[in-house]
This record gives C-alpha cells, structure tokens and sequence, in this order.
C-alpha cells in the first residue's frame, strides 16, 4: 500500500531543515539547550510572536501537548477540549498520565471545533470540593476536521476561560496551516487573542522531529523545567532540535511549507467534490480534506495502491491530507484514477 495522502507524517524533511541539521552537526557544543542553537531559538521565536516568551523542545506531539497541560492542570484539574481533539483520541492517555490524572471533559460541536455558548454552559464545578476543577481549556489550530478557528472564536473562549480562572492551551500541530489559512501574525493568533501555552509543531511540516511548548507568561513555566526532565524530552543533543526548529521559523519556511499545503489540499477537495457521489464532510481550510466515499471507491482506490485513512473522526469520513512536498501530478493521477471508475 502507498501511503500517499494518508497523512503529513509520512513526508520527508525539507531542505532547509536538513541543511540546518547538516551545520548543527559539525563540532562540539554544549549539551541539554546551553548549545547556541537552543539560545538563539528563544530570540528568534520571542522576534517571530512579537513578545518575550519561554520555549522548551519536545520531539513528539503527544509529549509536547501533554507536558504544556501538566504545567496549566493540578492533578485534581479539569481540561475542556473538543471530543475529536487529539489529546482526547490520540495520545493514549498521556494528558492524564503527565498531569498526574486531571481529568478531561471532551465536548461536542457539529464543525469539530469547541463553541464558546458551549463551553459557557458547562462550566461547573468551582470550589466544590467533590469535583474536578475547571482549569484548562485546549483548542486545536487547525483543528481536527481540516477547519480553522477564526481569531473572533479563539478571543471568546480565551474570554470566558480567564473569567472562571482557567488557561488557555494550543494544539498546534498544525499551526502554520492555520496561519496561511487565515492570513494573520503568529501573535494575532495566539496570546494576542488569549492563548497562553502553545504547542508548536514542526514534524507535519518539514521537520524531522520538533515541537515546541511555549509560554506566552513567563509566570506561568513554575516548575517545568523539571517536568521537561522528568518526562524525557531534554535533550542531551538539543541541538538537533534546536536547529529544526530555528531553519522553520527563519526566512518563512514555514509559511511556504503551509501554503503550498493548503494550496494542494485545495485543488485536491475541489476535485474530489466533482463527483457527485463524493460529498465533502468539511470545509477544507487547511490541508486536510475530509469527504464521505462509498465503500466501493475506497475499496476501488485501496486495490490500486492507495492507503484510504478511514480511521479519523470515528470512521464517519475519510481523510485526505497534502504536505509541504505534495505534487500536482499525484493529486491529478488519483482524481483520474477515480474518473476512470465513473467512465
């Protein structure tokens, strides 16, 4: 089976990273972020999201979110966030293992991303001793359906969370998607519209491994330099995350990576929704395409070599996902392999 289209983690790093990677390892330097690396990364990001923040490296996703909410939930904490999010679906109970059992309260929405009306309603639990209390409110950008959240919607959840004394956290696994899809600063989109903790992917977007947990208050980081210990993701070798990091942030490789992305995922759904049996089960915002197939187009696309993902949002659509390397010829020889079904 190829797994082309099946998701973003099968690409290859991109030049830039790699030649970073390739500089990095030339001679000596000091080890577990002391490097100069690791140095002039805060500088960068702190220029990047136009403020002075705290950074620390992570080389998973699932380490990156779980360590931000370990940080922002007490072990008796309560943390909101969307039912299809993946510190609810994919992360095998990390969030709550790195939290020391904070609890998480997953919410329902018909777009895939959390509702501040919602969020306002089911809110309980201050102060009573007997529940778990409300701490922590984590959105993905871009969420999980493929769709963004627009900064309006990120403003009034950052509202009504810092009303009842919580935090706001972002999933960023695909933050640069976001921003090409809405055309704003990193600082627009995060602490400028409330979000305190981000975590910063790079892995879905031409990094070998890098992810980023950044403080938007540095009065917030306590004790985290050693739950960053403790979870296994300082580095002796920083450096090689370190410089990931800083070739896909500098001179808008990141930005590049995102648009030609979402530029492919936007000729990919456009094509796809041609046919009139395959119907589009989201707006594509970002560079995930989700669409209902029927069985016999997936079961005809999987004989030809295609690795259908049929297993995100719970089987009900399939998902289609572009990268920063995607070629126009592979989303044009799997449109016609489908026209050719229909001939």
């Amino acid at each position: 089976m190829n797994p082309l289209f099946a998701s973003d983690n099968v690409t290859s790093a991109c030049p830039e990273v790699m030649d970073a990677l390739i500089e990095a390892n030339l001679g000596i330097a000091y080890s577990y972020g002391d490097d100069e690396w690791s140095s002039i990364l805060k500088i960068t990001l702190s220029e990047v999201f136009e403020t002075e923040l705290e950074v620390y490296l992570a080389v998973t996703g699932t380490a990156s979110n779980a360590l931000a909410l370990s940080a922002l939930a007490p072990v008796y904490g309560k943390i909101y966030c969307h039912e299809l999010s993946h510190i609810n679906t994919d992360e095998c109970g990390a969030p709550e293992l790195f939290t020391g059992g904070a609890k998480l309260n997953p919410m329902r929405s018909s777009n895939g991303r959390v509702q501040a009306k919602d969020l306002e309603e089911i809110i309980r639990g201050s102060g009573n001793v007997h529940v778990t209390q409300p701490s922590v409110v984590s959105i993905t950008q871009s969420c999980e359906t493929g769709t963004v959240y627009q900064l309006q919607e990120i403003r009034d959840i950052a509202k009504i969370a810092h009303e009842h004394a919580m935090s706001v956290h972002m999933d960023g696994a695909r933050f640069a998607n976001a921003l090409v899809s809405l055309d704003v600063s990193p600082a627009e989109m995060t602490w400028k519209s409330g979000v305190d903790v981000l975590t910063l992917g790079g892995t879905k977007n031409g990094c070998l491994a890098a992810e980023a947990i950044i403080f938007f208050k540095p009065e917030m980081v306590g004790d985290f330099p050693f739950l960053h210990k403790r979870s296994g993701q300082l580095l002796s070798k920083m450096r090689f995350i370190s410089s990931q990091m800083n070739a896909y942030v500098s001179d808008d490789v990141w930005i590049k990576n995102a648009k030609h992305a979402n530029a492919m995922a936007k000729i990919l759904s456009e094509g796809l929704n041609h046919f009139s049996n395959i119907e589009l089960a989201y707006p594509t915002e970002s560079n995930e395409v989700f669409v209902h197939l029927p069985r016999d187009v997936i079961d005809y696309l999987n004989s030809y070599g295609y690795d259908v993902n049929e297993e995100e949002l719970d089987g009900k659509a399939v998902r289609f996902v572009t990268a920063w390397d995607t070629k126009l010829e592979d989303i044009e020889n799997l449109l016609e392999k489908l026209a050719q079904k229909y001939q």
